[in-house]
């Protein structure tokens, strides 16, 4: 049996590579396990009392519930949240943290330059229903002609992809719900991976596209058509119209080439799913090395999914640029406190049961593990969800934990490549913008070999350096932006996973 892992001296668990079996004793003391333990899951390191806190990370994950005895599992039957400190340190970190940003040569990868001076990683042709009732067109009209075989014609163009949805009508005309929208479909329309859209409504919607250009300040120069099923002839002529209007886009789109461009240009967005008891060892902490190294060269770096760092903010609050910066991630957080409370549900209503089976205990513990994903690097912006990303370095995203309404926001708000680490497995995929999606233990990695781009379960199992595997996440990020298919794109994920958030009434 591999020894169990200790992460901090100042822990009070260890955490098990191997499955140890009722009756053994994985530390070579203490009490004999009463029932198996699963890989990535916990034991105490020394005997602990009744409401004790309980670390991990050198942090508190939770506090316990009985007295755990010396070897001891430590999960959801004997550890909880309870009520995690709020006595910030705003800044403390701040100088470190700038020391942590890396001096290296500039870079480049092959992208496609766009006449709003961004950069894409993907050329493609976007379809985006403004409402439900034009779902169904847009996604026949790409269909009908990623079909036909005529993209073989146009090697520039990386694919057709319609952006549907379930809302855009019975809802308030204002408030966030609305604006969320309204950014998401504009983002995905005029992202730097696409050549060239076409926006397609019934007519009369709530989100209007007139309105939109209005609220976005258009200036004709996008590019993008826009249309309604009830000024085309209804649903059949509108189909056969837009996949026209396609045909007619493509020679014009296809005259994009790749050239080198600067890493500094690229936004790459942060998730992780399914996360296991090895998340935080493993996969999140080296994603943090890479993106540590992309801030160097001058790269973003989006982190998101607000529910799933409670409890670890304080980690970036340390951190944040500016005091107003991190009122701004404060704020966020109470919104969320609040919005759980009227709907009525908890911010410790987390991990999920794939989560703890596992080995994640409380969203404490969660939360440490997916902030590791983020890396060192000062906190520079907090934004609103789809919000568009104008500051270099390290930002925060607004979003849910739902991955794909969260990596929707993340990709409205322009970023160019997405990578995704789970523990449990994960069939996600995005576009335009590509997931490359990383495992964070060998079993994983060898059960969906189609799905998984990078292994990190070397880390704990073949003694790779988190430094090391940064790097190569690092290289991986790059290849992909340069054109590199990634596992999702081969196997034609992402057009489901377009999901905006929706808030509000539906009426």
């Amino acid at each position: 049996m591999s020894d169990p892992i200790l992460l901090d001296d100042r822990d009070d668990v260890a955490i098990v590579t191997t499955r140890a079996k009722a009756g053994e004793t994985p530390l070579g003391r203490g009490m004999p396990l009463e029932a198996p333990v699963s890989p990535g899951h916990k034991l105490a390191r020394h005997a602990i009392a009744k409401g004790a806190a309980i670390r991990k990370f050198g942090q508190i994950i939770g506090y316990a519930t009985m007295d755990i005895p010396e070897g001891g599992h430590v999960h959801s039957h004997n550890c909880e949240i309870g009520a995690h400190g709020r006595d910030y340190a705003i800044g403390a970190d701040l100088e470190a943290a700038r020391r942590a940003v890396p001096q290296m040569a500039p870079r480049s990868f092959r992208g496609y330059r766009r006449a709003d001076g961004r950069i894409g990683t993907r050329n493609m042709i976007a379809l985006v229903a403004t409402v439900n009732c034009s779902a169904t067109v847009i996604r026949q009209a790409a269909d009908a002609v990623m079909r036909s075989g005529e993209l073989t014609q146009y090697p520039n163009v990386d694919g057709v992809v319609a952006f549907a949805h379930g809302t855009g009508c019975g809802m308030n005309n204002e408030g966030p719900g609305w604006e969320n929208l309204q950014r998401v479909l504009w983002g995905h329309a005029t992202h730097p991976n696409v050549g060239a859209a076409i926006f397609v409504g019934l007519g009369c919607e709530v989100m209007q596209i007139a309105r939109m250009k209005q609220m976005f300040d258009a200036t004709g120069e996008e590019r993008f058509h826009g249309l309604t099923i009830q000024e085309n002839g209804g649903t059949r002529a509108t189909v056969e119209l837009i996949a026209g209007k396609i045909r007619e886009m493509l020679p014009e789109v296809n005259r994009a080439e790749r050239e080198d461009c600067p890493v500094s240009a690229l936004t790459l967005a942060l998730q992780c799913g399914g996360s296991d008891g090895y998340s935080g060892i493993s996969a999140n902490p080296a994603l943090g090395i890479a993106c540590d190294l992309l801030v160097g060269l001058g790269g973003t770096v989006v982190l998101s999914e607000t529910p799933e760092i409670f409890g670890a903010e304080e980690l970036l609050l340390r951190r944040a640029e500016t005091p107003e910066i991190a009122e701004k991630l404060l704020e966020r957080i109470r919104w969320w406190e609040g919005y759980t409370a009227m709907n009525g549900g908890s911010m410790d209503n987390n991990p999920s049961p794939g989560n703890k089976a596992g080995g994640l205990t409380t969203i404490l513990e969660k939360s440490l593990g997916a902030v590791a994903k983020a890396g060192s690097t000062p906190l520079r912006d907090v934004l609103a969800y789809g919000q568009q990303i104008r500051t270099p370095g390290l930002v925060f995203m607004d979003t849910p934990g739902y991955d794909p309404v969260s990596a929707t926001g993340q990709i409205a708000g322009g970023a160019q490549v997405l990578v995704f680490t789970t523990g449990r497995g994960s069939a996600f995929g995005s576009k335009p913008a590509p997931t490359i999606k990383m495992a964070t233990n060998d079993a994983l990695y060898a059960a969906m070999p189609d799905d998984m781009d990078l292994n990190a379960g070397d880390i704990v199992s073949g003694g790779v350096s988190l430094q090391d595997k940064g790097r190569e996440i690092l290289e991986k990020v790059i290849a992909t932006a340069s054109g590199e298919r990634s596992k999702s794109e081969l196997l034609g994920l992402g057009d489901s996973e377009f999901l905006p958030w929706q808030i509000g009434a539906v009426m």
